[in-house]
This record gives C-alpha cells, sequence and structure tokens, in this order.
C-alpha cells in the first residue's frame, strides 16, 4: 500500500488542495495526517472537509487540541494563542467534536505508528518535539517496544522534513529524497510541513511510504503561498510588522535567529 503522510496544515487550504493533488498523481492509497490541521491560518473548516472526504486516517496536534481546550496555551506565541482563538469562533459544534475525538497515537496494520510529538511519551505526547538525537533515540527505542510490531514511526509537529534510521543503538538522517528501508533498523518519518513553512523551503512537503517495496519517497509540491498569507493578514492573525518583509526574507531571518539561540524571544516580542 501507498501512504501518503503529512502534518501541520494549519488551516492553509491552499497548501493542503495542492498536496492532495498531488497524492493522486502519486498513486497514493491511504492519507494520514499527523496533526495541527488547524491554527495559524484562515480555512480550518475546509481543511476538515478535505481530510474528511479523502477518508484521511488523522490524529490530533497540540494545535487541534488547543482549538478544542482540551489544553491549555500556555506556551503558545502571541500568534498562534491569536488563531486559537479566531477558530473557535469559525468552527461548528460538529467540527469542535470531530477534532475533540482524534486519537493521540495511531498504528496502520503492522506497518506503521503515527503520533504529532513523540512516541516515547504518553501524557502530554502531542506536544514534545523530537528536536534532539537524545528525544529520536527515546522515541526510536519506544517504536522497538510498539505492540504493533511496526517498524516506522511517523510524527510532525517540528514542521522539519526528516528520514531518520536507528540501527543497533546509532541514529543518523537520510539526506535523500528516496530511502529503500532496510531489515534491521527502525525508521522515524518527519514529513515537514503542508501548510506554515519555516524554512527557505516554501513548498508544501509530504511523504509516501510504499510499504510492499519499503520504500520512502519525499514530494514537494508549489502552491499559492501569497493567497494564504493575504488571508491570514486580512484576518488579523499575522503580526502587521512582518508584512512588509518578503517571505524568503523573513525565513533567512528566522533560520539566523534560531542559529543564535534567540528566536523564540524575538517572535514574542514581534508576536505581541
Amino acid at each position: 500500500m501507498r501512504l501518503g503522510i503529512l502534518s501541520d496544515i494549519h488551516a492553509n487550504v491552499e497548501a493542503l488542495r495542492a498536496a492532495l493533488a498531488d497524492m493522486e498523481s502519486a498513486g497514493v492509497e491511504r492519507i494520514v495526517c499527523l496533526g495541527d490541521i488547524v491554527g495559524y491560518n484562515t480555512d480550518p473548516s475546509a481543511c476538515i472537509a478535505l481530510l474528511r472526504e479523502a477518508g484521511a486516517l488523522c490524529i490530533a496536534g497540540n494545535h487541534d487540541r488547543a482549538v478544542t481546550r482540551q489544553i491549555p496555551t500556555d506556551g503558545f506565541s502571541v500568534r498562534a494563542i491569536r488563531a486559537v482563538a479566531w477558530t473557535r469562533k469559525r468552527l461548528s459544534a460538529e467540527e469542535i467534536a470531530w477534532l475533540a475525538a482524534l486519537p493521540l497515537k495511531a498504528a496502520v496494520d503492522d506497518q506503521l505508528v503515527v503520533v504529532h510529538g513523540a512516541l516515547h511519551v504518553d501524557q502530554g505526547c502531542e506536544l514534545v518535539r523530537l528536536n534532539s538525537d537524545d528525544r529520536l533515540r527515546q522515541s526510536a527505542q519506544a517504536l522497538l517496544e510498539h505492540p504493533s510490531g511496526a517498524r516506522v514511526c511517523a510524527f510532525g509537529h517540528t514542521h522539519r522534513l526528516g528520514v531518520h534510521e536507528y540501527r543497533d543503538g546509532e541514529l543518523w538522517k537520510h539526506d535523500r529524497d528516496e530511502v529503500r528501508l532496510r531489515d534491521g533498523s527502525v525508521y522515524l518519518l518527519n514529513p515537514g510541513t503542508v501548510g506554515e513553512p519555516r524554512t527557505a523551503e516554501r513548498r508544501a512537503t509530504y511523504i509516501v511510504f510504499d510499504t510492499e517495496q519499503r520504500m520512502v519517497s519525499v514530494r514537494r509540491v508549489p502552491y499559492d503561498d501569497a493567497a494564504a498569507f493575504t488571508k491570514t493578514r486580512k484576518a488579523g492573525i499575522e503580526p502587521r510588522r512582518l508584512l512588509a518583509i518578503p517571505a524568503p526574507i523573513r525565513s533567512t531571518l528566522q533560520e539566523g535567529l534560531r542559529r543564535v539561540g534567540i528566536y523564540e524571544m524575538v517572535r514574542r516580542v514581534i508576536n505581541s
């Protein structure tokens, strides 16, 4: 089976439509969404509807659970909190109930385990980022012990594309866009983000996992990001002080701030 694995749509319907169309051309047979369907952008209902129409297997992300009031917004940026409040007012009671019923973890037969944040955490797993080798190793070890017997886990939350292999206590990241999975290894797959890019890569990204061929392929899909940004700006979610900065320059600045360790501090000032 060819599984299309995507994450962090964040109510960006332009990006989601482009990704779903590309999945059809790629021969995807089943869609798996790793959460954060809503938040940040302005088309939560449309994104929920598209995923439901596609019969996607969905799990909950932290933004989904914040919108449904299942978790507080402690630790969220001001922009994220603003988007959560905006989204709550625009979803129907039925849509809220659908989001609230999404599980935190799921398994696709004995082939794939999925989580938004971290597999090795139980309570609050949707909030933990696999952004260090130590955390990746912990989730890889949890995968080895998972009752499904699966040797592949897909996660999101970081918005960072990556195919990580764990074998005999060693961990490394593959840089190729196609990786054939080896027996005796476990793999942690991050499809990146469909609708909320945080690097110079502005395209929607997702992963195709062919369970029969044991092949993982990265897909990158262009979409009209200017249209999504314009709607977010008009809704008052996007900080106005960033509007004059073109998206590629914003991404470069953000990367530089992350490298020197002051991104979160600067983001909170800008978003306030």
